[in-house]
């Protein structure tokens, strides 16, 4: 993937350039955009662990036009979207912190990280992502000195290892789901609807499980996206997009891998259904080069444009664990009966109704500070010094 109007040079020395002397209102907005969709992709698993949305014997018409919506639009996109980002970070942070020999600190970052994901999935959510993405990172560090082709080599090469692990686990050692009107779904409902210390016991043990599975898959498919981002970044892909035939290329391979997902996932075969989890790999990662194409060619790196979104993106990290606290406890606690009565349209109206309002505690939360509470504790541990969170009078970087 080659992007055209600048030379790879010319592209990293404006995007660097840009970096240095204000926020990239693209990258933040971009950054919005992923945390609020990933809401739509968790929302099913808060409340039912592993399982997840649990289908009816007989599925009703719109919870198929859901998981068809899903499938195009939704299911692994911002994920992807947001290794993708983290890489974009990754090597704006290089070249602040190599050029003034601090390199120990993004490792250091990266391992907070990790910290954060593991006390995250042992005590609030399993399904979490950044400590998939403090491993995944360190790997990438590794490589991010290298020449733009060899880091897009690598780019492709990591990616391709992470989908043959997933599709060799996805064949080999997937179960089925259960149906909502089985034993297995009750047990899973009273499970995640009982004691804490039942469930603080069952998350302890699904994660270990992924942080064991994470060098064998995850890991290997966020640093193949974070490097991409990486090469994105350096070649001004943040900046200007895609030029109409790698765009078209994008829709078209989006458009083919969404609908045989949809295929495979709506089948009744068992082994179509297994590799619907790999397919779903294809189609995301176009979707979301498309995704980050439209905001950027629509915010065009203007700080007012997208300004809701771009606070939703400066706050990513504190918004992101939000979620995963206000959801498990809503399913969990406050109204556990929402998991024997919500189908999909019901979850997509609450995702649609938690994200409006993380739109409005962003933009109220930065009137008085530019820093998360969670990025200044990141930032501060990980540099460790004590660092007073920013207010309002001190001008934002």
């Amino acid at each position: 993937m080659e992007l055209s109007t600048q030379t790879h040079s010319q592209a990293a020395s404006t995007s660097s350039s840009t970096n240095s002397t204000k926020r990239n209102a693209n990258l933040d907005a971009i950054r919005g955009l992923a945390v609020l969709g990933i809401l739509f992709i968790n929302i099913y698993s808060f409340g039912n662990g592993f399982s997840g949305y649990v289908n009816h014997a007989v599925i009703p018409w719109y919870d198929t036009a859901i998981d068809i919506f899903n499938s195009f639009f939704i299911e692994a996109r911002f994920l992807s979207l947001f290794a993708i980002l983290f890489g974009a970070g990754l090597a704006t942070q290089s070249e602040k912190i190599l050029n003034s020999n601090q390199a120990n600190q993004m490792k250091s970052r990266l391992k907070w990280l990790m910290l954060f994901g593991a006390l995250h999935a042992t005590f609030i959510w399993f399904g979490d992502i950044l400590f998939a993405y403090g491993v995944s990172g360190l790997l990438t560090l590794c490589y991010i000195s290298l020449s733009q082709q060899k880091i897009l080599r690598k780019a492709g090469l990591f990616w391709a290892i992470g989908l043959i692990s997933l599709i060799l686990m996805t064949v080999f050692l997937s179960e089925p789901f259960p149906l909502r009107e089985s034993p297995e779904a009750a047990f899973q409902y009273q499970l995640w609807t009982g004691p804490y210390l039942s469930q603080l016991i069952e998350q302890v043990i699904l994660f270990l499980a992924i942080a064991v599975t994470t060098p064998l898959t995850s890991m290997w498919f966020a640093s193949g996206l974070m490097l991409l981002g990486v090469y994105l970044y350096r070649a001004g892909g943040f900046e200007q997009g895609f030029n109409r035939k790698q765009l078209l290329r994008l829709i078209i391979a989006a458009l083919v891998f969404s609908g045989i997902d949809s295929f495979c996932s709506l089948s009744s075969s068992e082994l179509l259904q297994n590799l619907s989890p790999a397919i779903v790999v294809f189609s995301a990662l176009p979707t979301a080069l498309i995704y980050i194409h439209i905001v950027v060619k629509l915010c065009q790196n203007r700080a007012n444009f997208f300004k809701p979104l771009q606070n939703v993106g400066r706050l990513a990290l504190s918004l992101y664990i939000l979620q995963s606290i206000v959801i498990s406890l809503l399913f969990r606690y406050f109204a556990p009966t929402l998991l024997l009565a919500l189908d999909r349209p019901g979850y997509m109206a609450i995702a649609i109704g938690f994200s409006l309002i993380q739109l409005l505690i962003a933009s109220l939360y930065l009137k008085y500070f530019n820093q998360g509470p969670l990025e200044w504790l990141w930032r501060a541990l990980s540099s460790r010094k004590t660092i007073e969170p920013s207010s309002k009078p001190i001008t934002s970087s």
